[in-house]
């Protein structure tokens, strides 16, 4: 497994899609947050999906007034889709992602760096349902339906982590490299499909418990969700899950 003699450099993806007004808020808490972290090579990378509002624009904006960000683009949607573009174009020896409405505390994010800079885990991911995290104003349906599903992917797969679709993670270069390639889907199944591939191919996740807020203007449609992802769950509890080359 790959460790780091020094401080890793991290590039952290925010995919959006028609998120012209919360962007600019998401890049300057990030930037504020980088420069009270220094000592690493941060980037932050907006991966646009299609939007058909003035995100494009506004991220280019933004590059222009100083902040470190790259602007990436992907005209067909899917958000596992632009996730997986803009984690293979990087070239930083840590790639994270986080939703664009910050929902999970940026306290969470130096655990996970650290973790995988020792090289003792591969994977990161952010946690609402282990024991230390908080979640507030989250809905009863939301919250069920996480619970269910939690328990369907650790019955089906003997997965040791509690949430697979937190919006917070993270993924060294050498896992990203070799488990992305294999993941089929491209919308919202992606990030359990990444984590039960890379888990069975013998990388290591971290798993740190988060603050996460609910953000009450989220387009997740929970229902439609979670018909993906059980569908997902099933195609590779009866096609097999792939393996990684190590």
């Amino acid at each position: 497994m790959t460790s780091f003699s020094g401080s890793a450099s991290v590039d952290i993806v925010i995919p959006v899609l028609n998120e012209e007004a919360a962007l600019p808020r998401c890049v300057k808490t990030l930037a504020a947050y980088i420069e009270e972290h220094p000592g690493r090579d941060w980037q932050i990378t907006v991966a646009d999906n299609g939007s058909t509002d003035r995100t494009p624009e506004v991220a280019d904006e933004l590059a222009g007034q100083g902040f470190p960000i790259r602007v990436t683009r992907l005209e067909q949607r899917g958000r596992g889709r632009a996730l997986k573009k803009a984690w293979l174009e990087s070239d930083a020896d840590i790639r994270f992602y986080m939703d664009v409405d910050l929902s999970t505390r940026l306290d969470a994010l130096m655990p996970i760096v650290e973790a995988l800079e020792s090289g003792e885990y591969q994977l990161g991911i952010g946690s609402r349902l282990m024991k230390g995290s908080e979640v507030v104003g989250r809905k009863l349906q939301r919250e069920i339906t996480s619970r269910v599903y939690n328990l369907m992917h650790r019955a089906m797969f003997f997965s040791p982590f509690h949430d697979a679709q937190c919006g917070f993670k993270a993924i060294t270069r050498e896992a990203a490299e070799a488990c992305l390639p294999l993941v089929k889907n491209n919308n919202w199944f992606f990030d359990t499909e990444l984590l039960i591939i890379a888990m069975k191919s013998g990388y290591r996740i971290k798993e740190q418990p988060v603050h996460w807020e609910d953000d009450p203007d989220t387009r997740v449609k929970v229902a439609a969700t979670a018909a993906e992802d059980i569908k997902g769950l099933l195609r590779l509890r009866f096609g097999g899950v792939p393996r990684a080359p190590r």
